[in-house]
């Protein structure tokens, strides 16, 4: 280990939810959201660590070296062999968590992109190496990549580790998240997956998947019929009735409806705001549970990180 971070040093990081999945493109396709999480990061001259949290999470999340971002800093310190230095943390939270939305895989690109900030002039940590060490971390890279990257991301493992493309998204696409009061374990959703499904189901999810890419590059009137999944929304209906309930009603008045991640939210993929307007007035029309509307663009950019001292773009 050679020397710590400089003392004093102080980075501002922004990261976006994402939504996973997207009905057919299970633990493959990607998009990154217009909701936030902001921090500010900086490197104390002593070993302590102080942790400030408002938003999403405050109170709930750890405020010692178990909260996810503090962990993911200290995994990419270590990974280009430096000391972490003390750190004060404070962050400010949009991405509700266990809601599907990503807040994990914000978290934890959160830390790395708050850890390539501290360490630059020192140690560089590119693109690949980011989305790398986020999937080693995170476990499978459909949430991270977008959240690194934004906009529409294809990802996929190969012989070289994570993969991406990244693709810009029609603008006439509009995404409404319906998000409950209610959280779900990422971990038990996709616990209600099977090892293996039908060949036919198979081939379906393949077909709505490539006409997914169409859809949401070229041709959002297609989106209806390119959400269509057969390989994991209905296994996990049981888990989360509500969430079912509100899809297939949503998707009954010709709404392009689909679980958001592992849910519980709902994503609807709309082709124009105005339709965004009727799928909300017809989500609060058929279901007693409450769901909170979200009206949100494709985020562009990804995750950012800029040296908060100096203004400059790290």
């Amino acid at each position: 280990m050679t020397a710590m971070a400089s003392a004093g040093r102080s980075v501002a990081v922004r990261v976006p939810a994402t939504s996973a999945n997207l009905g057919p493109g299970f633990d493959t396709l990607g998009l990154a959201l217009s909701s936030y999480d902001e921090l500010t990061v900086t490197a104390l001259a002593d070993s302590a660590l102080e942790i400030v949290v408002s938003g999403e999470g405050a109170g709930e999340v750890p405020t010692d070296a178990s909260h996810l971002v503090v962990r993911s800093m200290a995994y990419a310190f270590e990974a280009v062999g430096r000391e972490m230095p003390g750190i004060r943390l404070e962050a400010h939270n949009t991405i509700p968590h266990g809601r599907g939305m990503g807040s994990s895989g914000a978290a934890v690109v959160a830390g790395l992109l708050a850890a390539k900030g501290l360490l630059a002039g020192d140690v560089e940590i590119g693109p690949d190496a980011l989305l790398r060490l986020a999937t080693e971390l995170e476990g499978h890279p459909d949430n991270v990549a977008p959240a690194l990257f934004g906009g529409l991301t294809i990802a996929w493992m190969d012989e070289n580790g994570p993969q991406h493309k990244k693709l810009l998204v029609h603008r006439g696409v509009s995404p409404l998240v319906f998000v409950p009061d209610f959280t779900m374990s990422t971990a038990v959703a996709r616990g209600l997956a099977p090892l293996q499904v039908p060949r036919e189901d198979a081939v379906f999810n393949v077909s709505r998947s490539a006409l997914l890419i169409a859809a949401l590059t070229q041709s959002p009137e297609l989106l209806m019929a390119a959400t269509e999944d057969k390989l994991h929304q209905s296994y996990r209906a049981q888990a989360m009735p509500a969430t079912d309930e509100l899809v297939r009603a949503l998707r009954a008045h010709g709404f392009a409806a689909v679980v958001s991640g592992a849910g519980p939210s709902v994503l609807v993929l709309a082709d124009g705001p105005g339709q965004r307007l009727e799928a909300a007035e017809v989500a609060a029309s058929v279901t007693d549970t409450p769901w909170e509307p979200r009206m949100l663009a494709v985020d562009v950019k990804g995750g950012t990180v800029r040296n908060h001292t100096e203004g400059a773009t790290a």
